[in-house]
C-alpha cells in the first residue's frame, strides 16, 4: 500500500520508494476556533502515512478574500504554511488535504467563501502539473502575502517554481500595496 501512495493511484514499474519531497501547505481558517482548528490540521498532517516531517509557521491574521477581492467585513483568517516532508504522490496528498478538511466541517458552497479550514497545496517540490483536479504550483500563491510571509518565515531561501524567491516575491507585494 506505502508504493501506490507513493505513486499514486496509477501505479508504475517502480522498484524503489519515492524520494522524499518538500510540500507547502497553505492553512487557513476563518470560523469556529481558528487556533484549534490550525493545531489539529497540523496535527493531522503529522499523522499522514508517508510523511516523515512537518515544519508549522506560527500563525498570522488577514483579511478574507472574495471573488470581488479583500473584505474588511467578512470574518478574518488565521493563517500558516506547513513544508511538509512526504513520499505521498502529489495527488494522494492533496486527497488527504481534503479529507482533513472534511473532517474539520469544510463545506464547499461558493467559490472563496467563508471555512473552518482551508489546506492549499501550494508548491510539491519543483513539480509544475495542470490537470483538472491539481494545478501546481498554486496558481495564485505568489499573489498572497497570506501564504507568502509564513512560508518565508520558516524557509528563509523559498522558492517558487517559475514565479521566483518568495522573499522577492514577498517585497513585490509589499512596493504594490
Amino acid at each position: 500500500m506505502s508504493r501506490r501512495l507513493a505513486e499514486g493511484m496509477q501505479g508504475g514499474t517502480h522498484t524503489d520508494a519515492a524520494p522524499a519531497v518538500d510540500a507547502v501547505v497553505a492553512l487557513g481558517a476563518n470560523l469556529g476556533d481558528r487556533h484549534e482548528t490550525l493545531a489539529a490540521a497540523a496535527a493531522a498532517l503529522e499523522h499522514l502515512p508517508l510523511v516523515s516531517a512537518v515544519r508549522m509557521s506560527e500563525p498570522i491574521e488577514s483579511v478574507a478574500v472574495t471573488l470581488d477581492g479583500p473584505d474588511p467585513d467578512a470574518p478574518g483568517y488565521l493563517n500558516a504554511v506547513a513544508i511538509v516532508t512526504t513520499r505521498l504522490a502529489p495527488t494522494v496528498l492533496l486527497s488527504y488535504l481534503h479529507t482533513i478538511e472534511d473532517r474539520h466541517g469544510r463545506v464547499r458552497r461558493e467559490r472563496w467563501g467563508d471555512r473552518t479550514l482551508d489546506l492549499d497545496l501550494i508548491a510539491y517540490g519543483d513539480v509544475v502539473c495542470d490537470t483538472p483536479t491539481l494545478t501546481l504550483p498554486h496558481p495564485r500563491a505568489a499573489e498572497r502575502e497570506f501564504v507568502l510571509a509564513p512560508w518565508l518565515s520558516i524557509d528563509p531561501d523559498a522558492s517558487l517554481v517559475g514565479a521566483g524567491r518568495v522573499a522577492d516575491l514577498l517585497e513585490r507585494l509589499g512596493a504594490s500595496s
